[in-house]
């Protein structure tokens, strides 16, 4: 299994929607990349209200190389559209891990 780490990252004045982007943007992105082996995502989000980190998303895929395929799909456009639906922060994929 892979894991993609994507951290949603803003300030104080960043606008970010938990609700839709736990409920809505997740399902999407199983909707557009279960196809291509994505098993499951999960919302986390720090503790501490101050600046930094809003949230991290955790993208659970069979291996690599599905997940290679899933970004380099043409879905990927409709998951990436969708981000402007619940944030205007900056959105960075920080980390992939995969088994050793």
């Amino acid at each position: 299994m892979t894991k993609m780490l994507v951290v949603c990252a803003g300030d104080r004045t960043s606008w970010f929607d938990r609700d839709y982007y736990a409920t809505k943007h997740l399902a999407l992105a199983m909707e557009c990349w279960g196809s291509y082996g994505l098993q499951a995502c999960d919302a986390f989000y720090p503790s501490s209200g101050g600046d930094g980190w809003l949230s991290i998303g955790v993208y659970r895929f069979r291996d690599e190389a599905c997940m290679e395929r899933a970004l380099g799909s043409a879905e990927t456009a409709w998951v990436m559209a969708d981000v402007k639906n619940f944030t205007d922060a900056t959105m960075i994929m920080r980390s992939i891990f995969s088994p050793m």
